[in-house]
């Protein structure tokens, strides 16, 4: 089970947005897709997930090209949380996790007995069970992130595309977003805009820039002061933190002179 992304270029209304994008998700990794705004990020995700076909290059699922693949096929692999969740329509929350049940059914077919636990059973795992009457727009933009997170688990598929997932969230619906996720065991590629969240929680990261793939690694190798400075153009200090052992972080003013001449002074 692996996505694979082959030399694809993407343009939207006849702009170039990435240029010969090479990428790999293993079966089981967690790979974060990090850059700059305006490096890519979403258009390599929306590629991958179908809203904006690449001019060139292949992405492959599990060896089959996806652009050959139907659209309820490709639903059944692989699901998606994007950064917008708006409605047109007034849905309870309750049916639009149902939603994620569709790629599994035939035309016509009603909800079973089954869909509705495992709705259900989604919306627990997001900490929302007792929202299921609710309607969509009387919810916050968090709780709604949270009910797409839930239609995406409830579609059961082994893949899932998370497109800055934690956008809407405060700090402890991310960090619960993010461990739920990782519990899972399925194959993950995620965009995301915290790098301290992607050092935590990623196996291996893909940096983007003007639309390029600038450099690949784990975490510690791609998340070095050096490596920040120039693709983010700010200054940091990193260290391996006493408790996760991950990176960590800490971004500096622009204005603070060079860590070095306060070294001797950190604890």
């Amino acid at each position: 089970m692996s996505i694979a992304v082959e030399g694809i270029s993407t343009s939207i209304q006849e702009k170039k947005i990435i240029s010969d994008i090479h990428l790999k998700v293993k079966p089981g990794q967690f790979v974060g897709v990090i850059g700059p705004n305006g490096s890519g990020k979403s258009t390599l995700l929306k590629s991958i997930y179908r809203i904006n076909k690449p001019d060139c290059g292949r992405i492959l699922l599990d060896s089959e090209n996806l652009y050959e693949m139907s659209a309820k096929k490709t639903a059944q692999k692989m699901a998606v949380v994007s950064q917008e969740s708006q409605h047109t329509f007034e849905f309870s929350v309750i049916e639009i996790v149902l939603m994620g049940r569709a790629p599994h059914k035939k035309v016509m077919e009603t909800d079973s007995v089954e869909d509705m636990q495992i709705a259900q059973e989604a919306l627990e795992k997001v900490g929302l069970e007792s929202y299921g009457d609710r309607l969509i727009s009387t919810l916050s933009g968090g709780e709604k992130q949270r009910v797409m997170v839930a239609r995406a688990l409830a579609q059961q598929a082994k893949y899932l595309v998370l497109d800055e997932p934690t956008n809407h969230l405060d700090i402890h619906h991310q960090l619960q977003l993010m461990d739920l996720v990782k519990k899972l065991n399925i194959t993950v590629i995620a965009a995301l805009h915290d790098l301290n969240i992607a050092s935590v929680y990623c196996d291996y990261i893909y940096v983007l820039n003007q639309g390029q793939m600038a450099i690949a690694g784990r975490p510690e190798e791609v998340l070095t002061e050096k490596i920040l400075q120039e693709i983010f153009r700010v200054h940091t200090h990193i260290i391996k933190h006493p408790i996760t052992g991950k990176t960590h972080i800490t971004f500096l003013p622009e204005s603070m002179p060079s860590i070095t001449k306060y070294e001797g002074e950190l604890v």
